[in-house]
């Protein structure tokens, strides 16, 4: 294959793009792909309740499987690209999401749904969860890093723009299982990118990372002991410190705030309030193209400014328009509808590349592990706030106290985030820090 990389001074002939480039492409396709059926939940719920009679309750309850073991597996498998490779895992991750969302369209009971909504899709996903960017962007990138953190992030944001609006036309027009097929089509379609152009690391195609120093010697990878073993040991090195728990925490609101409520919710709750539901769907997408540039600009100032007071930041501001939401909701969408849409969209994820800086600042190579287990306190966030809400919508009729309550939340995750202190690290042999942060 001919090599994409920098050529050397010596060389005579044209520019080729560094091999960087073509990886974080691939990178960025296969987490649009794995966002498609992340997207259909709050599309979803509504059209199985009126087919099958389940409770927003209990399809809830599969929502919630579904984000636990998308956060669950994202250490394990950070870990176990290290062992087979990133190229293996994602490839494998696609086809299991394409079988979950595919098989569903053969369901009748609520069982099934929990465990193709719920376990299939969510192993899957979860493999090319956010543990996926950090383990690229510190594999891949020395320069840049924040900015291509920023930018594979919003990968997330850019499937739910993607698929939102068809998802929603489609279930709406053809029914729910026409949209799981298309879902599930889109997952196999991006398998042969990943083939093509994902690489494990520089060192198999003869480079460094991009802006390593001339000379760098690659980093070897340190998987030569078991992935479950090696994701284990990394969060006992990391459960030792405080900035961990601090990061979990924080990142555990996150999760609440943002996918397990907005994302489930936020379409049947607008329901509530006389808007159709493709309208609502619409909104949601609107607010995944506003979180690509919030992530991107997230990215880029993580570079220059402290990820602490980012998070900070952020946190408080989330809190503040989620306390105003249950006074914007109206069977039609009214400007401060829509200033919220905006200013929501900006901040969706924009946690996200400071979390990876300080996880990669603090710990080392374990850096992407450890960041895997505190994006899985991110989706338990998510789950319980996933559960809660439908529980809390079919006994009171009205999701106001889930609202209020997740912009609370919001407040206390930004002053956990700027108690983290930040001194010099010592490291130990295995890339965790050595004292308590």
């Amino acid at each position: 294959m001919t090599r994409l990389d920098t050529p050397h001074p010596a060389r005579a002939g044209r520019w080729r793009p560094h091999w960087a480039w073509p990886v974080a492409f691939a990178a960025f396709v296969a987490l649009v792909g794995a966002a498609g059926f992340r997207a259909a939940p709050g599309v979803l719920i509504d059209p199985l309740h009126q087919e099958f009679g389940w409770s927003r309750g209990t399809i809830s309850a599969a929502v919630s499987v579904n984000l636990v073991l998308y956060g669950l597996i994202s250490p394990f498998a950070a870990a176990l690209m290290e062992r087979l490779g990133m190229r293996r895992v994602v490839c494998g991750a696609l086809l299991l999401v394409a079988a979950g969302s595919g098989l569903t369209v053969f369901m009748n009971a609520s069982w099934q749904l929990l465990l193709l909504w719920g376990v299939l899709v969510g192993t899957g996903t979860g493999s090319m969860a956010l543990a996926f960017v950090a383990t690229v962007t510190s594999r891949w990138f020395v320069r840049h890093r924040g900015l291509v953190s920023g930018v594979l992030t919003a990968a997330g944001a850019a499937g739910q723009l993607v698929f939102l609006p068809v998802v929603a036309m489609l279930a709406e027009h053809q029914g729910w299982r026409t949209a799981s097929l298309v879902v599930a089509g889109a997952a196999v379609v991006v398998v042969p990118i990943v083939l093509a152009f994902l690489r494990d690391d520089p060192a198999d195609v003869g480079t460094t990372a991009y802006g390593a120093p001339p000379g760098t010697e690659p980093v070897p990878a340190t998987g030569n002991t078991g992935a479950a073993r090696r994701a284990v040991g990394a969060l006992r090195e990391a459960a030792r410190t405080r900035t961990f728990w601090l990061l979990a925490g924080g990142f555990a609101i996150c999760g609440a705030s943002t996918n397990g409520l907005i994302g489930t919710h936020f379409v049947p709750a607008a329901h509530d309030h006389g808007m159709p539901s493709t309208t609502a769907a619409g909104l949601l997408a609107l607010v995944g193209l506003f979180d690509v540039a919030g992530t991107i600009a997230s990215g880029w100032l993580t570079d220059r400014v402290d990820p602490r007071w980012l998070l900070g930041g952020y946190y408080l501001l989330r809190g503040a328009s989620l306390l105003l939401l249950p006074q914007l909701f109206a069977p039609t969408t009214e400007p401060p509808m829509w200033a919220f849409i905006v200013f929501y969209g900006l901040d969706w994820v924009a946690t996200v590349p400071p979390t990876v800086a300080l996880c990669r600042d603090r710990f080392g190579l374990s850096g992407p592990i450890v960041f895997g287990w505190v994006f899985a306190a991110h989706q338990v966030g998510a789950a319980f706030a996933a559960f809660a809400a439908g529980l809390v919508r079919d006994e009171l009729g009205t999701y106001t106290l889930a609202w209020f309550a997740a912009g609370g939340l919001c407040f206390v995750a930004a002053l956990m985030s700027v108690r983290i202190r930040r001194p010099t690290p010592v490291r130990r042999a295995g890339g965790a820090e050595s004292r308590a942060g």
